[in-house]
């Protein structure tokens, strides 16, 4: 504006006078806006010397870490790929920045989270919303790579087989909506099938899974404006689906502990003794964001968990880590063939925990111990067959003993509106099971910030709309796994095990524990 001789009363008189036609000749818009990077976005070989040791845990000493700080061109390949593209006719396009060496049409690359080869089909670039194919680049650049299929966002490629990650892209929502999905007509099933592992190759936060009781494609995402966003790009390509009304997820967690209760095999000849109590939260977030597993270095796990308070001892005991947020340790002395049964009593732990005892949704936040284990001295009478459903029912009935509850995913809300609507919006939130958790003054707005169970956001969109008249905008995330409240709770699991088709009342302990 300096350099055009302009100033913002110039700006306010032609938009006054109708005359913006003599300020975009005397000021592109196209050149304001490249004149602003230009000053103030570094180039990569300045900004990379700060932002690799923040992105990258490597060590920077190494001929990789000089190559990154550098931007070298003549460095080995190192890319980071921030997004995935589906083009209609060249298929997935791997979009992200090259931290190091030349990138060519034809060259064989390595997938290091899932230690895979792919092989670059072409080098492409995009400028704006148009792709063009260039065939090599080099450092600082952001390539569009075609042929990379197995790449997801978040991924480190290279022309090195073993390097240190770039970390990967975290999501802090979970799928906690879901509906049931099917063509309209039968012969379009593959076209669906197809669309939907489109769909989340481009959205990693969209989950599809097949339900293996009922046979219905399950898609479940963030809220119910996610999975409308989903359903309509579905229709988009002019397939006709039908689909359920949408379904909240729950969870199971057991809310106290217990001694060790006594199960045996279906065959009698096996005891297994097993005792539970609630796990750490610190340790069942870390299980649930992957920094805890049975694929990490033992070192490095070790090392957290003894942070957390747990004991050497205990830390080599463990037997399973589950993703979900769980954990079954080893707590026998002295037993024999605890080591090659093991995985036959994993096996009714990983059942258990898919499918919890009060209305079989997945549990979480659950610390087992194998107490005692008194087998049969025949390899035959104590195989997966007979262990697997032991373990399984000496997990329900562990659970059932201590006691456990439902958990309901809980959303945060933030709602912009006019100030004089703003009790409208506190009505809508508190009638929905909400609570106002905040709220701040923005010059004629005022900007609520609450939390609302997803359950009761099936027509929010219905009621905010009619109670503000249109003018309030609000977006939704999910916040934490809450308790059901007590006066919904036989409500939640009998409507919950209806929908599953079972029993209307959940098991008794009695099921699951044994007497000697």
């Amino acid at each position: 504006m300096k350099e055009r001789g302009i100033s913002f009363k110039d700006v306010i008189d032609a938009y006054q006078n109708e005359k913006v036609d003599v300020l975009v000749e005397k000021a592109p818009l196209a050149d304001a806006v490249l004149g602003m990077v230009v000053k103030h976005h570094p180039p990569p070989h300045v900004a990379q010397q700060y932002r690799i040791p923040q992105i990258w845990k490597g060590d920077l000493d190494s001929d990789i870490g000089k190559a990154l700080l550098a931007c070298s061109d003549d460095g080995p390949m190192i890319m980071m790929i921030v997004n995935m593209v589906l083009d209609p006719a060249a298929g997935p396009v791997a979009i992200g920045r090259l931290f190091s060496g030349t990138i060519k049409d034809g060259q064989t690359v390595h997938i290091i989270d899932s230690k895979r080869e792919g092989r670059v089909q072409s080098v492409n670039f995009f400028m704006g919303n148009q792709r063009e194919q260039v065939g090599e680049l080099g450092a600082g650049n952001i390539p569009a790579l075609l042929g990379l299929t197995e790449a997801r966002a978040g991924n480190t490629i290279s022309s090195l087989k073993n390097m240190s990650m770039f970390e990967g892209v975290k999501y802090v929502s979970e799928p906690v909506v879901q509906i049931a999905i099917e063509p309209k007509h039968p012969k379009d099933l593959p076209k669906l099938v197809e669309v939907l592992k489109q769909l989340t190759i481009e959205d990693p936060n969209l989950i599809v899974k097949i339900d293996e009781e009922s046979g219905e494609t399950i898609v479940a995402g963030m809220g119910v404006l996610h999975l409308d966003v989903a359903t309509h790009r579905i229709q988009d390509t002019k397939l006709e689906i039908i689909t359920s009304e949408p379904l909240i997820n729950y969870r199971e967690t057991v809310k106290g502990s217990c001694d060790a209760i006594m199960s045996k095999s279906p065959n009698r000849h096996n005891k297994l003794f097993m005792r539970v109590e609630p796990l750490e939260p610190k340790i069942a977030h870390m299980l649930r964001t992957g920094e805890i597993s049975d694929l990490k270095d033992k070192k490095v796990v070790s090392d957290l968990l003894k942070a957390e308070g747990w004991d050497t001892d205990t830390i080599k005991r463990v037997m399973r880590f589950d993703s979900r947020g769980n954990v079954l340790i080893n707590g026998t002395k002295g037993v024999q063939f605890v080591h090659e049964s093991t995985d036959s009593i994993n096996s009714g732990f990983d059942d258990t925990m898919k499918e919890g005892p009060l209305c079989r949704e997945q549990m979480r936040g659950c610390k087992f111990t194998f107490t005692h284990f008194v087998p049969h001295e025949d390899t035959a009478h104590r195989g997966l067959s007979q262990l697997g459903p032991a373990s399984r029912r000496a997990c329900m009935g562990a659970l059932l003993t201590a006691g456990t509850t439902v958990l309901e995913p809980v959303l945060a809300i933030e709602v912009r509106v006019p100030t004089d609507l703003v009790g409208n919006v506190a009505t809508v939130i508190s009638g929905k099971r909400g609570k106002v958790m905040d709220m701040q003054q923005k010059g004629a707005s005022s900007i609520i910030v609450g939390e609302i169970p997803a359950s009761e956001t099936f027509t929010l969109s219905e009621e905010m709309r009619g109670q503000t008249a249109g003018r309030a905008t609000w977006n939704t995330s999910f916040k934490e796994w809450a308790e059901v409240p007590k006066s919904l709770f036989s409500t939640a699991i009998a409507d919950i095990r209806k929908r599953k088709g079972l029993a209307p009342d959940p098991p008794g302990i009695g099921e699951f524990i044994d007497k000697e």
